[in-house]
Parts: C-alpha cells; structure tokens; sequence
C-alpha cells in the first residue's frame, strides 16, 4: 500500500498516511481551495487501509487552524478510523494543541463527543 505524503504549505496541511512506518497524522493550516480534489485521496486511502489494516492505528492532528470545510473532512476522517475500530482494531486519536488555544482544545472535544474512538489530548 502506497503512501501519502504531503508537505505542510499556506494553508495547505501537512498529510502523512504511512502503514509500513504506523505514521497516521495531519499538521499545519488546513485551508485548500479544491477540498474534494485535496480530501479524496485521503478517504480512499483510508477506505483501503480499513481493509488490510495495522493492528494499532494512532493518528495525530497537529492542526493550527482548519475552516468549515476542513472541519467537515476532519469528522469524515475520524469517522473511518471509527470504522475501522468497530471492525476489530485498536485506534486512537491524538489531538494536540496549544496551551492558549482553548478554541481548538473544544473543538477536540467536541469531536470526542462525537466518535466513539479514544482520544488523547495533548497540550503543546
């Protein structure tokens, strides 16, 4: 299986799907402008790993700053990986972020309230 790996630019998020190393995160400003051409490849990505996936998946978000839009993309993610823990295999989600950023730690836990997966938070 393929990786996918892109480089955190602007407002263009950092992606890093990686089974052979267990590397599942998303970093940086998540901001594109063509959000179907930009998300698509990571939903099916993530619909093929659901199929033949690591025993443990722990996928990170090291966001900054995400829109609606994101935000929208960022359930359908979380989403999958529910999925794929309600198909047998042990997930988490790490969400990470700053200490002043009290918006961002709600947002977090706002999501944990909306998927049944574990969630860690983690204050940078």
């Amino acid at each position: 299986m393929k990786s996918i790996l892109i480089k955190e630019r602007d407002f263009i998020p950092g992606v890093i799907l990686d089974k052979v190393n267990g590397r599942f995160e998303i970093t940086g400003k998540a901001c594109p402008e063509n959000l179907d051409e930009f998300y698509d490849p990571i939903f099916r990505w993530l619909d093929e790993y659901t199929n033949d996936p690591n025993p443990e998946t722990t996928f990170d978000i090291k966001l900054i700053y995400y829109n609606t839009a994101s935000s929208k993309a960022l359930l359908k993610i979380m989403q999958k990986l529910e999925i794929l823990q309600n198909n047998g295999s042990e997930v988490k989600i790490r969400w990470h972020y700053e200490l002043d950023d009290e918006e961002l730690l709600i947002a977090g836990e706002d999501y944990a309230e909306l998927i049944k997966v574990k969630f860690e938070f983690i204050q940078l």
